[in-house]
């Protein structure tokens, strides 16, 4: 009875992935968290003085690099570094630029997100891969996707956290130290996973060149040089026809970089052998998917951001107050006339040439929504913190998670499994009636004049969760079962390039915040493309099926 106890236990290594998971999330979101709201701050309180347009396109391509740099942090990890050296590296780079971004101005702002970007390159696909290895050992197998959405919870248990960390440093100490939190996050991360090595070095192998690969110098010439030469193309073209094509030079150059990122992948595919070409087949399918589903998340920390700091009644009840001050979650505005961004009828902020939000005397933004009637007498208000409204998605994931398995376990023992493409699909639908409820949202009220209520949010969120976790665990589990075996790390940083591409779209989308007067158009645009991702997904889901069933056995 002891050996089979033992069998039915998930090994060490695991929870030393789970922790160290875990902390760099805190960070991770922490940062994402308030990093919009950061950029779009006025000066005078410490924060940069972007336009939304302008904080939108930066955190859309910060969200894009740090998740296209894997790509690459994949390849050098397989090859040369290994996989703890890989995750040792980009954890204390990570931890370096969250340092830094806690040091006030421009400057310290663009020395820090290289790091940043280069740091989660050489994490964030390594210790996905490193968890897949240890469960690709015989008596792990079946308990793979498991694994993986105890790992899923990791995560969204630092992404809870980390917002009443950043909502009470700030509110107390200021954006520098709420950064410096982050900094502190990823520290623990490195520590905790060095002390555990030794349990995770069955999964740390390295692949050396062989026959058959594809050498860093081909890549190198085949991607990345062609990568930043269209690029540069990207970025001039606003020179050369007189204006941008996606909205902001940046978002030109990047929608030019992903060019040969894409060809290259696509011909690994045509060049497959005949045995791998269904696995990769199917995994690309996925992808296209998958890409609609990420635009829909990362509005979280773009569209969504907006919305909730704008647009949602953030009141705290004077009942409330005592209880919530103490932890930070409270930001104080005032109706006393002081140096504000200067916005119109819309709620549009107005800019000068460079981008840079003009400044006038007046309240602050939050009451410009909001019915005179409304007002504090005492000109004085208490809100909850916007970004406080980031914690209710990993909230709800953490209370989920069980009950989602429990479900998928259930029809398993009826005989009746829910296989990966349709939990992708139904999914991809699901997230799509979350944006969904956001039209409903943007059409309840005149948003101009009057705020929403938080419940619109918290209803959006908690839809959109459940989409997540047939999507998004299944994403990490299906690299690993269907990814040739000598690919897998460069094919992670395929699911991630997805992840950076739908990224910059989210941040694309916002910098069109304004231009949408009918904040329900904008939503709409998401449940359409969610439906048509979707039939896509189930059309297709039998073959992708099938593929999985030929590779694990399994559905």
């Amino acid at each position: 009875m002891e050996n089979i106890g033992k069998k039915s236990r998930h090994p060490r290594a695991l929870y030393v992935l789970f922790f160290t998971e875990l902390w760099e999330r805190f960070g991770f979101y922490l940062m994402v968290g308030i990093f919009l709201l950061y950029l779009k701050d006025s000066t005078v309180n410490g924060g940069i003085g972007f336009t939304p347009q302008k904080a939108a396109d930066l955190v859309g391509t910060y969200i894009a690099m740090v998740y296209l740099t894997p790509f690459i942090g994949g390849l050098i990890a397989d090859r040369y570094l290994g996989y703890r050296k890989a995750i040792i590296l980009g954890g204390i780079l990570l931890a370096a630029g969250y340092f830094c971004l806690a040091i006030p101005g421009d400057k310290a702002l663009y020395i820090s997100l290289p790091l940043l970007m280069i740091g989660n390159g050489f994490f964030k696909p390594n210790i996905s891969t490193l968890l897949g290895n240890i469960y690709n050992r015989e008596d792990l197998k079946p308990k793979k996707d498991v694994a993986y959405n105890i790992f899923y919870m990791g995560v969204n248990i630092g992404a809870f956290i980390c917002n009443f960390v950043a909502a009470y440093m700030r509110n107390y100490y200021g954006w520098g130290f709420a950064f410096a939190a982050a900094g502190v996050g990823m520290t623990i991360s490195v520590i905790w996973f060095i002390s555990g090595l030794k349990h995770v070095k069955e999964g740390d192998i390295k692949k050396p060149m062989e026959k058959g690969d594809i050498p860093m110098s081909r890549i190198f010439l085949q991607v990345f040089l062609p990568a930043i030469i269209t690029a540069v193309i990207g970025w001039f073209i606003k020179d050369m026809l007189g204006h941008t094509l996606f909205g902001s030079q940046s978002n030109d150059a990047f929608m030019f970089a992903c060019i040969p990122i894409i060809i290259f992948f696509i011909s690994l595919y045509t060049k497959a052998a005949k045995e791998d070409k269904k696995g990769l087949g199917a995994l690309f399918t996925f992808f296209i998917g998958a890409f609609v589903f990420w635009v829909i998340y990362n509005q979280n920390s773009t569209g969504l951001t907006i919305w909730a700091d704008q647009y949602t009644a953030r009141e705290m009840p004077q009942s409330m107050e005592n209880i919530t001050k103490p932890f930070g979650m409270l930001e104080t505005v005032t109706t006393t006339p002081h140096e504000v961004a200067k916005v119109d009828s819309l709620l549009r902020t107005q800019s000068d040439d460079k981008g840079n939000a003009l400044t006038t005397t007046g309240p602050d933004l939050y009451f410009n929504n909001l019915p005179k009637d409304q007002w504090p007498p005492s000109g004085k208000m208490n809100l909850l913190s916007t970004e406080i409204f980031q914690s209710i998605n990993p909230f709800f994931i953490v209370i989920f998670t069980p009950l989602v398995i429990g479900l998928l376990g259930w029809l398993a023992r009826k005989k009746r499994p829910i296989n990966t493409p349709v939990k992708a699909g139904l999914g991809t639908w699901i997230a799509g009636l979350s944006a969904l409820l956001m039209v409903a949202a943007a059409m309840s009220t005149n948003i101009y004049h009057d705020k929403t209520s938080g419940w619109w949010v918290v209803g959006t969120y908690a839809i959109f969760t459940i989409g997540e976790l047939f999507v998004s665990p299944v994403g990490l589990s299906m690299v690993s079962k269907l990814a040739p075996a000598r690919l897998t790390s460069l094919m992670m940083g395929g699911w991630f390039i997805i992840t950076s591409m739908s990224g910059k779209v989210a941040g694309l989308m916002a910098t069109f915040w304004d231009s949408f007067e009918n904040k329900s158009n904008y939503f709409l645009i998401l449940v359409i493309a969610a439906l048509i991702a979707g039939i896509i997904i189930f059309i297709l889901s039998k073959r992708i099926a099938q593929v999985v069933k030929e590779k694990t056995g399994s559905v």
